[in-house]
């Protein structure tokens, strides 16, 4: 016999709960499972919440390639350019992969090609990327319509 069918396992505690959770969650953003991590960041789990090495939910669905998987932690208030332990931004982790439209859905929120350490930018040429380049440039270029609708006072920038 294995064990005692009398004693009841010990129940979990809140902080091994709350673990198991994260690591759902990190393993969702792996994944690029979209369903799970709308569904936590609506009932209320971070958007940036970060791993043991501040890797961040962006971070690892950016890494893994999961383009929509980012746009919805990051329409979930997510922070585009949280930097991990190691000095690196989501957008220098896509862009090491090499994940255009990871790179174009960042871009969209707003991340900085020049962020971090080393920089996207520098990612982009050590690599040869220069699809990505060609991203960030455009990125920094005004575009032709912005401020047509309000006469340029809305702000964006």
């Amino acid at each position: 016999m294995s064990g005692d069918p009398d004693i009841a396992p010990a129940p979990e505690s809140e902080q091994e709960r709350l673990a198991r959770l994260a690591n759902l969650l990190f393993h969702a953003a792996r994944q690029g499972d979209v369903g799970l991590l709308r569904e936590a960041t609506s009932a209320g789990a971070p958007p940036d919440l970060t791993n043991q090495n501040g890797d961040s939910l962006v971070m690892l669905a950016a890494y893994y390639g999961h383009a929509e998987a980012v746009e919805v932690l990051l329409q979930a208030g997510a922070l585009v350019d949280q930097i991990n332990d190691r000095g690196q931004t989501p957008l220098s982790g896509a862009t090491f992969k090499g994940y255009a439209d990871v790179v174009e859905t960042l871009l969209r929120f707003g991340a900085d090609p020049g962020g971090g350490s080393p920089p996207p930018v520098s990612v982009a040429v050590m690599f040869g990327r220069e699809d990505l380049l060609a991203l960030f440039e455009a990125q920094q270029r005004p575009r032709p319509d912005a401020g047509a609708e309000d006469g340029g006072t809305s702000g964006r920038g």
